[in-house]
């Protein structure tokens, strides 16, 4: 039998300007907890607060899961789930350039590799109420000056 807790997670980052400051939140449900986190940094691009927000979210969870990961950002969900495997085979290379964010990558990748994970793909700013909550979260995790 499959002892692992069930998780839910919800994340997102934000940043003003491209790159500039951005925030990353996000909210994790288990066993009827709500636990929420987030920060920030003064210069960096939206995909980093991105991966900021699900690398904190995995490194919170104190054993191994069964998480079903909620995220806006097309750039998380297919690097997670297409795109780390392949940069893995080529050493943590892309086809062509250079691979962004890859100490993010490869931290994320290891605390993927602790849990099941299963990706669920939510349309941003479209009412789904968690979603927008850790939008908030992110934004007002922006720090200013």
């Amino acid at each position: 039998m499959n002892h692992k807790p069930v998780v839910e997670i919800y994340s997102d980052g934000a940043c003003s300007g491209n790159p500039g400051p951005g925030g990353w939140a996000a909210v994790i449900l288990t066993d009827g907890k709500h636990t929420e986190l987030s920060g920030g940094e003064k210069e960096t691009t939206n995909n980093r607060m991105e991966i900021m927000a699900a690398l904190n979210a995995l490194r919170a969870l104190k054993q191994p899961s069964q998480v079903t990961f909620y995220t806006d950002s097309s750039y998380l969900l297919n690097g997670a789930t297409a795109w780390l495997p392949e940069w893995k085979q080529r050493n943590w290379k892309r086809k062509k350039g250079k691979l962004a964010n890859i100490d993010l990558w490869q931290e994320l990748d290891r605390e993927l590799s602790r849990h099941e994970v299963k990706w669920v793909w939510v349309r941003g700013h479209a009412g789904n109420t968690l979603n927008e909550y850790v939008d908030q979260m992110a934004r007002a995790a922006i720090p200013s000056h």
